[in-house]
């Protein structure tokens, strides 16, 4: 099982925002974290980086305009 650390803008250990994700999805701007315990979060951006080996990700957070 690959489960991942989830980054907001830069892989830092401040920045994270979930562990253990197990499942993310990309909808019309919101990316959305699913971890092992079925919890979820959206944040509004894009994923930036997946690296499955590592586990990690990072999503570009959306600046409000």
């Amino acid at each position: 099982m690959c489960l991942s650390t989830v980054y907001k803008n830069s892989l830092t250990p401040e920045t994270v925002v979930m562990r253990n994700v197990m499942r993310i999805e990309c909808r019309d701007g919101v990316v959305i974290l699913t971890d092992l315990m079925e919890r979820q979060m959206a944040i509004e951006g894009t994923l930036e980086m997946a690296n499955l080996v590592d586990g990690v990700a990072v999503v570009k957070e959306s600046i409000p305009t």
